[in-house]
C-alpha cells in the first residue's frame, strides 16, 4: 500500500461517515434538531473534549507500558507520534489500520511486526473487557444486553486462557507451522507468542482492564455532559444509563466490524436514548452526534494532523508494506 493509497482510503471511509451523519440528520426533525442545538450550553464543550483527551492520553500510558512489557524503549517523544498517527486509522474496518503501528516501529526503531502487533490486539482485547465491566453498572435498565456482554467476555478470556497455556499455544503452533501458508511465518509466530505471553500475563491484563475503565470512564462522562448541556436533568440515575449506553454501543460497533463502528454505533446510541432515558427522536439523534464528534471524529482529526506531520518521518517515499510481507521480510 503506498502513501496515495493510504490517503485514498481514509477518504472513502471520511465519505462513508459523512453519509451516516446525513442519514442521521434526515431521520431527525431537522427543525427541532438545529432548535435543541441552539439551546445548547456550548461552556460545556471544552470539559467534553478535555475529557476525551484525558481518554487518548491514559490509553498513550498504556501503549508506552505495553513497549515496554516486550521490552522496546523508545523515546517518548516518537512514540507520542507513533501512537497519535494510528489515531486517524480508526475508520479503517475493525480499526485493522492501527496495525500501522507496528510498521511505524519498523521503520523508526526496527522492531519486528510480529513483536509488536500483539499490543494492538491487546489494546482492543483490554479496552473492550474495561467497556464490558462499565456496562455492568447499567444492566439493570437493559438486560437483553447480558447474552452478548457475556458472550464477548467469555471469548476473551478464553482467548487468555489459551495464551498463558504454553504448552497448548505452543502445540497450536507447532500444528500451524505444518500448514504450507503458515510454515513460512515459522519465526514470526514464535515471535507475536511471546510479546502474546507477557501481555496477557493476569498482573498485566488486569493492570491494563483498570486503566481502561478509568480511561473510558472519561467518555462516558463526557456523553453525560453533552445531556446535561441539551437541557438533560442530571442524576446517577442518568450517569449509569449514559455509562451503559456509550459503552455498548461502542462495542456494537466494534462487533460490526465497520470503520469506526460508523452507522452501528449511532444507531445503537440513539436508539437507546430514545428507549432508556426516554429523549424525543430529534434530541436523541442530536445528542449522538455531538459525543460521536467529540470523541470519534475529534481523536480521527488528531491523528490526521499528526500523521500529515509526520508522514515523511514513517512512509518518506516508500511503499507500505502489507502485514503479511512485513512478517516475511522479518529475520
Amino acid at each position: 500500500m503506498s502513501w496515495p493509497d493510504l490517503k485514498r482510503k481514509l477518504i472513502v471511509s471520511f465519505i462513508f461517515g459523512l453519509v451516516v451523519l446525513a442519514v442521521l440528520a434526515f431521520l431527525a426533525d431537522l427543525p427541532q434538531t438545529l432548535a435543541a442545538l441552539d439551546s445548547f450550553q456550548w461552556g460545556y464543550l471544552p470539559l467534553v473534549l478535555g475529557l476525551s483527551l484525558f481518554n487518548y492520553s491514559l490509553r498513550f500510558i498504556k501503549w508506552q507500558w505495553y513497549l515496554r512489557l516486550i521490552g522496546v524503549d523508545i523515546p517518548w517523544g516518537r512514540s507520542q507520534s507513533i501512537f497519535a498517527s494510528s489515531m486517524s486509522m480508526v475508520m479503517t474496518p475493525a480499526k485493522l489500520g492501527e496495525f500501522v503501528k507496528s510498521y511505524m516501529l519498523r521503520v523508526t526503531d526496527g522492531v519486528p511486526m510480529a513483536r509488536s502487533a500483539p499490543i494492538i490486539l491487546a489494546e482492543r482485547m483490554t479496552d473492550g473487557m474495561a467497556m464490558i465491566f462499565l456496562s455492568v453498572a447499567g444492566l439493570s435498565f437493559y438486560q437483553a444486553a447480558w447474552p452478548l456482554l457475556a458472550v464477548l467476555l467469555a471469548g476473551m478470556v478464553g482467548g487468555v486462557l489459551v495464551v498463558q497455556s504454553r504448552a497448548l499455544s505452543l502445540r497450536l503452533i507447532t500444528l500451524g507451522e505444518r500448514l504450507p501458508v503458515l510454515s513460512r511465518f515459522s519465526h514470526s509466530l514464535h515471535d507475536l507468542y511471546t510479546s502474546s505471553y507477557q501481555l496477557f500475563r493476569w498482573r498485566n491484563l488486569l493492570l491494563a482492564i483498570l486503566i481502561g475503565i478509568v480511561s473510558w470512564s472519561g467518555e462516558c462522562v463526557a456523553m453525560y455532559l453533552v445531556l446535561i448541556g441539551l437541557g438533560v436533568p442530571g442524576s446517577l440515575t442518568l450517569l449509569l444509563q449514559i455509562t451503559f449506553i456509550f459503552c455498548f454501543s461502542t462495542l456494537i460497533g466494534a462487533v460490526s466490524a465497520l470503520p469506526g463502528g460508523l452507522g452501528a454505533s449511532e444507531a445503537s446510541l440513539g436508539g437507546l436514548l430514545v428507549l432508556l432515558v426516554g429523549l424525543p427522536k430529534d434530541l436523541s439523534v442530536l445528542a449522538t452526534l455531538l459525543i460521536r464528534l467529540c470523541t470519534l471524529w475529534f481523536g480521527v482529526t488528531l491523528g490526521l494532523v499528526a500523521l500529515f506531520v509526520f508522514r515523511k518521518r514513517f512512509f518518506g517515499g516508500a511503499e507500505l508494506m502489507p502485514l503479511n510481507g512485513a512478517l516475511k521480510a522479518q529475520p
